[in-house]
Order: structure tokens, then C-alpha cells, then sequence
């Protein structure tokens, strides 16, 4: 999508203004910045995408099993996402990184994992909530199987606040 080459330096256009052959102008050894934020914008999609989505499916993963199931499960995963919660994201990550060394795989698997676990809270949630309907208890009566239900009544009533969640993780 760049127009220009990230690198691509051009004397006779240093510090030009924004025009239509260099929509965010040049710097002053003549780069063309659009291309250049382009570029640079690159790593972040991709480390918030795969982030979003690799928290999401913990998210989802953890919430639908100790909403749908509770119990003794239920509490003893949630003080443990209670306790994952009282530290801060950037120490978490700060930590693991000095364990496991820079890259961008550690970051993406860090942050997935503490916006994954924090996010459950909100998926359990509507799944306690839509666990208790109607057509839910029906499906039990009839004789559904556990997998049944999770897959064809709570998942899709609960889909609107995964999207939710997934597309702020992107941003964040």
C-alpha cells in the first residue's frame, strides 16, 4: 500500500509538505512519512490482532466454562482471576519478558494471556445470565448434552459481547 519505499530517501524533496504525490509531506532527509507510518503501523496490527484473538478465544474459553458449570469451579477460577487482576498488565508483561526474552511472540502471548483472563469476568457474566432463560432449561429437560447447549444456545446469545470484546482488544 506504501507508495514509496520505507527507506527511500530523496534529496530534492526534504521537508515538503503534505501534496498529492506525498500525502503527509517528507522528512528532512526527503522520506515520504505516509509510507513510512504505514510501515510502522504494520507491527502493531499485527501483534493487535493476534493479541485480540488469542485473548478472546481464553476469554470466551474460561468465561462459557464457569458460567455455564459454577459450583466450587466456578469460585476457585474466579479468585484466581481475581488475583490475576490486582497486578498491572505492563508489570506482568515487564516480567515475562525479562524471563523469556524480547520478541513478539512473548508479547503477544503475555498480553493475551492478562487481557484473556480479565475479559472472562465479563463473558461469565452473560453466560450465568443467559444460562437461567427459558429455552435453556428446556434443553436440558429434554435431555441435551452439556455441549449441545453450550454450542446452540449460550455461545450464540453470547456472541454480541465477545464481538465487543474483540474489537477494543484490538485497540488496546
Amino acid at each position: 500500500l506504501a507508495p514509496y519505499g520505507v527507506n527511500q530517501i530523496s534529496p530534492i524533496n526534504r521537508l515538503k509538505p503534505p501534496s498529492a504525490k506525498h500525502w503527509f509531506g517528507t522528512d528532512n532527509l526527503g522520506r515520504d512519512v505516509f509510507s513510512r507510518c504505514l510501515y510502522g503501523a504494520q507491527l502493531s496490527v499485527i501483534i493487535g490482532f493476534c493479541t485480540a484473538t488469542l485473548a478472546t478465544m481464553i476469554s470466551v474459553l474460561l468465561g462459557i466454562m464457569t458460567g455455564y458449570l459454577g459450583g466450587k469451579f466456578d469460585l476457585i477460577v474466579q479468585r484466581f482471576v481475581d488475583a490475576w487482576m490486582s497486578f498491572p498488565e505492563l508489570i506482568i508483561l515487564i516480567v515475562v519478558v525479562s524471563v523469556l526474552g524480547p520478541g513478539m511472540p512473548q508479547i503477544i502471548f503475555t498480553l493475551s494471556l492478562a487481557l484473556g483472563i480479565a475479559g472472562s469476568r465479563i463473558i461469565r457474566g452473560t453466560v450465568v445470565s443467559v444460562r437461567e432463560n427459558m429455552y435453556v432449561h428446556a434443553a436440558q429437560s429434554v435431555g441435551a448434552s452439556t455441549a449441545r447447549i453450550l454450542w446452540k444456545h449460550i455461545l450464540p446469545n453470547v456472541l454480541p459481547p465477545i464481538i465487543v470484546l474483540f474489537t477494543t482488544r484490538v485497540g488496546n
